[in-house]
């Protein structure tokens, strides 16, 4: 199974969820580092709507400046732009698979699609 993780390597949580991929047999791993490789506003809507979720949901607000800049209550669309421009703002790790994709908070949510 093919599975790619947008990973912070900063991040407990992204870390974990990528040693459960790591972990998994049969799993070929593609690492996205997203702050050095930003995501583009289509591959995010994809996620999002492979996740079934929204932007917002996928907004991270603590460590940044989005809530301040008004994106807490802002458009999906301008979220998006925000987020293509500034991938801080997206929460993290994201996983897609070929049974879907998941923000993968708590680490275990990546068991569902693997």
């Amino acid at each position: 199974m093919k599975a790619t993780i947008w990973h912070n390597p900063a991040c407990g949580t992204s870390r974990k969820t990528l040693a459960i991929l790591q972990e998994t047999p049969g799993v070929e791993l593609t690492v996205v580092e997203y702050l050095k490789k930003p995501y583009s506003a289509d591959k995010l809507r994809q996620l999002f709507r492979d996740a079934g979720i929204g932007a917002r949901d996928a907004l991270r607000l603590r460590g940044t400046d989005a809530e301040e800049r008004g994106l807490k209550d802002a458009s999906e669309d301008d979220i998006v732009a925000a987020m293509a421009a500034n991938p801080a703002y997206v929460e993290r790790p994201i996983v897609e698979t070929d049974k879907g994709v998941r923000l993968c908070r708590p680490q275990d949510v990546v068991r569902e699609i693997l």
